[in-house]
């Protein structure tokens, strides 16, 4: 949604959409029965000293809040990346690694401001928020920050800032969110660095999935979407050319980085064909010719034969080939996505998620 790391809805995240859903859903309805709002109350005190432990599962999924339900609506919506690239099992193990390490955090944290201010926190933000500032930890190290633009010539604009001003605004909504956030973070961060092996010891067991997979999957799974992108509506001829132009683009280069791979796997020993070269994009295409030089006078000499173009590769960043591969793709595979893309390392990790 705001970063430029796919753009294809819902589709191969059924866990991202199931949790749009159903507690967006439970959301509403709390909102129109207030007179069950009361079981989803994250209260401290009554878990510690009533023992109601039950309000750790209810009070640490469903936001009574609208505008908190919204806000981490559209974090989970942009961090469904991660279920594409990490498949759903592994990204459902990470929710709820973090949820239950979130859950002892949010006691200590709260007990440590008691002992250093001599304040008694009670209650804490409902809903499924710790869990979702967890993911940020993966966000920050994972995903390339590339600039978009900048304000007043100082002030940059990357594909990643109006995510961290979503995250910004959850956490100034409530006047304890930040414990939350502070906990999703150190639960994130202890689990993303695999600490103590927690990665083995907090999972989804693989019979879990394939009973998700088997029962909600169908209900929750999204179809794929179609390659033709609709125009906006009231779009102007000039504005509707240029969004053509722009998918028209994007299809020449899906074809020649998709071309490039199969090239790469019948002659592995003569190197990747430099299809960019050969086929340039369509808005590109002219900008890259050289200057028209005046012909030289004639001479009695005759002149050498011409030379046909090279295909050797184009050099490659070798800081953006790092950035892929920490991310988790293959140095070939980001060799060969950052080619077919004319370097362009947003296209290139499109191409590398989605295929």
């Amino acid at each position: 949604m705001f970063t430029t790391t796919g753009s294809r809805g819902l589709y191969k995240a059924p866990l991202s959409k199931s949790l749009l859903l159903v507690l967006n859903g439970l959301t509403v309805m709390l909102t129109l029965l207030p007179q069950y709002q009361d079981l989803f109350v994250y209260n401290l005190q009554a878990v510690a000293q009533q023992h109601q432990v039950w309000r750790l599962l209810c009070g640490r999924l469903v936001c009574l809040d609208v505008k908190d339900a919204f806000c981490s609506s559209l974090l989970i919506y942009n961090f469904r990346i991660f279920e594409r690239r990490f498949g759903t099992r592994k990204f459902a193990s990470f929710l709820f690694g973090a949820w239950c390490l979130s859950a002892l955090m949010d006691f200590l944290l709260a007990k440590t401001f008691q002992h250093l201010f001599g304040y008694e926190i009670e209650e804490l933000p409902s809903g499924l928020l710790a869990p979702v500032f967890s993911v940020f930890v993966p966000f920050y190290q994972s995903i390339p920050r590339m600039p978009v633009t900048q304000v007043l010539g100082r002030i940059h604009i990357t594909n990643k800032s109006l995510v961290y001003l979503v995250g910004l605004q959850l956490v100034t909504s409530s006047p304890f969110m930040w414990l939350l956030a502070l906990s999703g973070l150190i639960s994130g961060g202890l689990y993303h660095a695999n600490v103590l092996h927690l990665q083995k010891i907090l999972f989804v067991p693989s019979w879990m999935s394939r009973f998700g997979r088997y029962i909600f999957e169908p209900i929750f799974s999204s179809s794929e979407p179609s390659s033709e992108t609709p125009l906006g509506m009231g779009a102007t001829l000039d504005i509707q050319r240029q969004q053509r132009m722009d998918l028209l683009d994007q299809q020449l280069l899906l074809a020649q980085y998709n071309e490039a791979r199969r090239n790469a796997r019948l002659q592995p020993q003569a190197g990747l064909l430099q299809w960019t070269r050969m086929f340039p994009s369509l808005r590109h295409r002219g900008q890259n010719r050289p200057p028209m030089q005046p012909r030289p006078p004639a001479q009695t000499h005759p002149s050498p034969p011409p030379q046909g173009p090279l295909l050797d590769n184009s050099p490659v960043a070798e800081e953006q080939v790092a950035r892929l591969v920490e991310m988790g793709f293959s140095r070939m595979d980001a060799l060969e996505a950052l080619r077919a893309s004319n370097n362009d390392i947003n296209m290139a990790t499109n191409f590398l998620l989605q295929h």
